[in-house]
């Protein structure tokens, strides 16, 4: 398989495609004439068909468009960039949100762990014995 690479311009390759148009609706037109009436209402319909469907395919990328950076653009203009910022807004905003969930979480597990060491039987400073640890750690410590 072979490729083929033009150095014509994108306004110079829509020519040469509106060309080679013109001369295949030519030939056709040329040769329809010698057709049967039935064959030439089918394709009569189907060039209706083709059109419509070039009709709406062309109105979708009016509304649609790819930029050069390969991002998706809405209708272009300012509310096509501001439709196309939408998702970076809506992840920065996602992002702040959990952030501040996860604080408020890291928060309520210290203030759990606080009130549980102020309300408890025993003084904090037994907490930061290297004996307790190591009762708590031990067989004994857990069983009761």
């Amino acid at each position: 398989m072979s490729t083929f690479q033009s150095s014509v311009s994108p306004a110079g390759a829509a020519d040469q495609e509106a060309r080679f148009g013109a001369r295949v609706a030519a030939r056709l037109t040329a040769g329809s004439q010698d057709l049967p009436h039935d064959i030439a209402e089918r394709l009569r319909a189907g060039c209706v068909q083709a059109l419509a469907r070039r009709k709406l395919v062309q109105a979708r990328t009016d509304t649609t468009t790819v930029g050069r950076s390969g991002a998706l653009v809405l209708g272009g203009g300012w509310w096509g960039r501001i439709a196309s910022a939408l998702p970076l807004i809506a992840l920065a905003a996602g992002l702040v949100a959990i952030s501040a969930l996860q604080d408020d979480n890291r928060a309520s597990e210290v203030a759990e762990v606080d009130a549980a060491l102020l309300t408890g039987d025993l003084p904090p400073a037994a907490y930061t014995d290297p004996g307790f640890a190591q009762f708590l750690k031990s067989d004994d410590g857990l069983a009761n």
